[in-house]
């Protein structure tokens, strides 16, 4: 099952949130969707889901107009946490799952194995408003997923977890991918999308700028990183023709260089000059190609 953006508009009064966007996002995969605030995201998934309807154009699921109606194949994890603070955990999923059509005990068996999953079994009939941030947004993920749903979104997903915590809910996705289910990602960690998806979209304006295969964008980009550590002074490799950018780091340097051989030449010249305990030539990191094509930094 395919989900298809078919030349979506999006305007509210004068202002245009999303402008022509088409894309197309394969089944069983991991899409990311980048910009930075008021790129048009978070609107983009609330057409998805049926929240807002486009202004123009259409979204397609399995070749078959999306409508709200079709909406409960749908999990949807917004970046707002939108849990009932007075209601417990189980009441609360109860109640989603209810929505969703599942019945009560199936419900409660799906909530023991991820409260289990996530390290917090005996959060159950505590309170929403009793727990973290970050235990909240484990709660709000369980709602998200408890259905089995064969659409995805996650907004900002690891907003508010600590590295552990983040390992635990990057796992749950991926294993959310295995059953199937296609997943539409956004989050302002870049590590996170390169590690997670394979196809990406860098929205700036409602509009997407970069769009297509992670690593055909890497491929086509040009730039490379090149980082050495050595026992000698390398500030003379500012001046090497090729090299756009030059950063001190511990022990040597981080270059951006204009191509692969340019790398060969800098290799050369540092023959003779002492010793190299690092020469690594990287690809260029997805924030690297947002800084180019947007210019700002994501963070």
């Amino acid at each position: 099952m395919t989900l298809t953006l078919d030349h979506i508009t999006k305007t509210f009064g004068e202002t245009t949130a999303v402008r022509d966007l088409s894309l197309e996002i394969p089944e069983g995969e991991i899409f990311g969707m980048l910009g930075a605030n008021g790129a048009g995201k978070t609107t983009t998934f609330r057409m998805i889901i049926g929240l807002l309807e486009a202004t123009e154009g259409e979204v397609y699921w399995n070749g078959g107009r999306m409508t709200y109606a079709g909406s409960g194949m749908i999990g949807y994890l917004p970046e707002e946490r939108g849990l009932y603070p007075k209601l417990t955990v189980r009441d609360q999923l109860v109640y989603l799952g209810r929505l969703r059509g599942m019945k009560k005990a199936d419900i409660v068996k799906q909530l023991e194995g991820w409260l289990a999953r996530f390290q917090v079994p005996d959060y159950m009939d505590q309170k929403v408003e009793e727990l973290s941030k970050g235990n909240q947004q484990k709660i709000q993920f369980i709602s998200a997923v408890i259905h089995q749903p064969k659409l995805l979104i996650l907004d900002e997903p690891f907003s508010g977890l600590d590295p552990v915590n983040v390992e635990l809910l990057k796992q749950a996705v991926l294993d959310v991918k295995k059953m199937g289910t296609s997943i539409v990602f956004s989050s302002h960690r870049m590590e996170h999308v390169e590690e997670l998806c394979e196809h990406v979209c860098i929205l700036q304006h409602g509009q997407p700028i970069v769009h297509g295969s992670l690593k055909e964008i890497k491929r086509s980009y040009g730039r490379k990183n090149l980082r050495i550590h050595a026992d000698f002074d390398l500030g003379y490799l500012k001046e090497v023709e090729g090299v756009v950018t030059f950063a001190e780091v511990p022990d040597g340097c981080v270059l951006q260089i204009d191509r692969e051989e340019t790398a060969e030449h800098i290799f050369h010249t540092l023959q003779g000059r002492g010793f190299v305990r690092r020469f690594e030539l990287e690809e260029p990191s997805l924030n690297d190609i947002f800084i180019e094509k947007a210019g700002m930094s994501y963070e």
